[in-house]
């Protein structure tokens, strides 16, 4: 039976000492994959008070509408705008006795893009949902 130097002692030590470390990790990543977590929800209120103001908003629309060119910043704001405006407006016609189940959303996409001439973002509804 050879018997180990030093070096190769502390080298087999390690290793273990390695492989000990990596299935502890592996225990630890397997639980935190089992655990879901639940997104919080946001308010329409706070998120119309943190965009930009009417008179900004139309002037960004017509800027947009004319094909002048907007700043990075600018484009993000009128997205977000528009898109709190769109949540907006489907969470007051969901609740209309006077419009029927499921028409709010073709009236609201109608109203605050097709209408100016935007192409809707993809999956703006679904994004909707985060919204209280």
């Amino acid at each position: 039976m050879p018997t180990m130097t030093k070096a190769g002692e502390k080298w087999a030590k390690a290793a273990a000492k390695d492989m000990k470390k990596r299935t502890k990790n592996n225990k630890i990543k397997k639980t935190k994959k089992n655990t879901k977590k639940h997104k919080p929800k946001y308010s329409l209120k706070n998120a119309k008070k943190q965009i930009i103001s009417k008179k900004k908003y139309q002037e960004l629309i017509k800027k947009r509408q004319h094909h002048k060119k907007l700043s990075l910043k600018q484009r993000k704001q009128l997205d977000e705008a528009l898109f709190v405006n769109y949540c907006s407006c489907i969470k007051s016609l969901k609740y209309d006795q006077k419009v029927k189940d499921y028409l709010e959303y073709p009236v609201c996409m109608s109203s605050i893009y097709k209408k100016r001439g935007f192409k809707s973002p993809k999956g703006v509804t679904v994004k909707c949902g985060k919204y209280k």
